[in-house]
C-alpha cells in the first residue's frame, strides 16, 4: 500500500509552498502522481506537457475532484523556443513550488544511439531544467521562499554501461540540486533531489528497457514530498533505498561493473533482435 500524506502534511506543504505549484511532465508517471498528491493538498497547479488533449483530461479532473484551479500549458521541453515562451508564460502566477518531472531515457550502446534522439533527451533532462531553476531562483530568492524538486536517478552516482547518455543526464540534475540545496538556504528556499530506482511509469518503453519489479509512481511521490523541506536528497521508495544503499558503499569502479550487469541485463533483447 502506498504511503499518504498527513493532514498535517498536506496544510503544511499549502501554507509553505503554496498558493500554486508548477508540475512538468505532469500527465504520465511520477509528475502525474506528485500532481494528484498537491491536489488534495489543495495547492493550485500549473501543469504542463506536450498533449494538449491529456492536459485538459487531467486539469478537468483535478478541478472538479479537488476544487482547485489547474492552468494546463502545452509546450515541448525539449524545444529551446517552447521552453522560452513557457517560461515567460508562467510569469504570471504566483508559484512557490517547481516540481521538475519531464524528462526521458535512451539506452543501448552508445555508439549504437541516434545523435538527434540524444541531443533532444539532453534539451529536456538538463537544458530545461537548467531554465526552469535559474528562472525560480531568481524568484524564490527575493520572495525568500519557495520549493524545487529534482529527479536525479540511481543512475546517476556512476557511469552506467548500456545507459551511458542518460545517465550523464542524471548526474548533471544530482550535482545542480545538491549545490542549490547549499546556495539557497540563506533564503530560505528548499532545494530537494529526488533519486528513485525503477519506476513503472511508460520510462521503460520509451527507452526500450526490459524492467522487472519496478515500483509505481505512487509509492515515488509521497516520500518524496515528505522530504521536502527536511532534507536535501532523497531514495523514494524501498526499492531505491535497497539498490542505491547497498552501492554507496561500494568503490565506483565497482558500481559501474555492477550497473553494466544490470543495464546489460535489461537492454540484451536489443542485442538479440538487432540482426
Amino acid at each position: 500500500m502506498a504511503a499518504t500524506l498527513t493532514k498535517k502534511e498536506q496544510e503544511h506543504l499549502k501554507m509553505k509552498y503554496g498558493p500554486m505549484a508548477l508540475v512538468t511532465g505532469a500527465t504520465s508517471g511520477i509528475g502525474l502522481a506528485i500532481a494528484q498528491q498537491l491536489a488534495q493538498c489543495g495547492l493550485d497547479l500549473v501543469i504542463t506537457a506536450r498533449t494538449t488533449s491529456a492536459l485538459e483530461r487531467l486539469k478537468n479532473q483535478l478541478e472538479s475532484t479537488h476544487g482547485i484551479t489547474v492552468i494546463a500549458l502545452t509546450a515541448d521541453l525539449s524545444n529551446e523556443q517552447s521552453t522560452d515562451a513557457f517560461i515567460k508564460s508562467i510569469h504570471a502566477y504566483h508559484i512557490g513550488l517547481a516540481v521538475l518531472c519531464a524528462g526521458y531515457g535512451t539506452s543501448g550502446l552508445f555508439i549504437q544511439s541516434k545523435l538527434d534522439e540524444e541531443v533532444n533527451m539532453l534539451r529536456l533532462n538538463c537544458e530545461a531544467v537548467l531554465k526552469l531553476s535559474h528562472y525560480f531562483t531568481k524568484v524564490f530568492r527575493a520572495w525568500k521562499k519557495g520549493g524545487i524538486i529534482f529527479f536525479s536517478s540511481i543512475v546517476a552516482y556512476q557511469g552506467v554501461p548500456h545507459a551511458a547518455h542518460y545517465a550523464a543526464t542524471k548526474a548533471y540534475i544530482q550535482s545542480l540540486g545538491e549545490a542549490l540545496a547549499i546556495e539557497l538556504k540563506p533564503y530560505d528556499v528548499d532545494v530537494l533531489v529526488a533519486a528513485p530506482g525503477p519506476v513503472k511509469t511508460g520510462f521503460e518503453q520509451r527507452a526500450n528497457l526490459q524492467m522487472n519489479g519496478a515500483m509505481l509512481p505512487e509509492t515515488i511521490a509521497v516520500p518524496v514530498l515528505k522530504a521536502l523541506g527536511k532534507k536535501s536528497s532523497v531514495w523514494p521508495g524501498f526499492l531505491s533505498k535497497l539498490l542505491i544503499g547497498s552501492l554507496h558503499t561500494l568503490p565506483r569502479f565497482l558500481k559501474i561493473r555492477i550497473m553494466q550487469k544490470i543495464m546489460g541485463g535489461m537492454t540484451r533483447h536489443q542485442r538479440t533482435t538487432a540482426f
